[in-house]
């Protein structure tokens, strides 16, 4: 049986510009563990056109302006002006691992969110990040990420349990 290679799904930064004259790149991490980084031997980067290149990360240095990588095969200038706005991917098992009863944004997209009673409010299709706390939109509600309201994640089951608040709440009595 032929193996499958995990694919480069999540995104943990984005090149914003050159650094230097070696090949250099300045990433913008899109993550809350920018140490990660220096652990990384290989990342994915999606060009903006679509195309991803795969290097071997030959240096990671974090600055107070972002994380600095030096990658193997980009060895000028030119090269690294060519990675402007590309995405830094990495596959998803080589993910920081976190404390029980936190999840990534990527295993909460697609999960089906119910109420308690069991009223279905639809997939979860995108996580809004604020500096308070994150916030799940479904076509139907929008499920602030707090154990108030959010009862039960089940990512084996493709679900969380919420409980909504009152005014979530619908009624079919006519408004006066």
């Amino acid at each position: 049986m032929e193996s499958v290679e995990e694919p480069w799904t999540l995104v943990v930064g984005q090149v914003v510009a050159p650094f230097g004259t070696r090949g250099a790149v300045r990433v913008r991490p899109e993550t809350d563990f920018p140490g990660r980084f220096r652990c990384l031997e290989e990342v994915c980067l999606e060009l903006p056109d679509g195309e991803e290149r795969v290097y071997r990360v030959r240096e990671a240095r974090l600055t107070p302006k972002g994380v600095i990588l030096l990658l193997a095969g980009c060895d000028d200038r030119n090269c690294a002006e060519t990675l402007r706005r590309a995405w830094v991917k990495v596959r998803p098992s080589m993910a920081v691992p976190l404390p029980e009863g936190c999840y990534y944004v990527h295993q909460i997209i697609g999960l089906r969110a119910v109420t308690e009673d069991g009223r279905d409010l639809g997939e979860i299709v995108e996580v809004i990040r604020s500096s308070a706390n994150d916030v799940y939109v479904t076509p139907s509600a929008m499920i602030p990420a707090v154990r108030e309201f959010v009862r039960e994640v089940d990512l084996r089951g493709g679900r969380i349990v919420v409980s909504l608040p009152a005014e979530y709440e619908q009624t079919d009595a006519p408004e006066d």
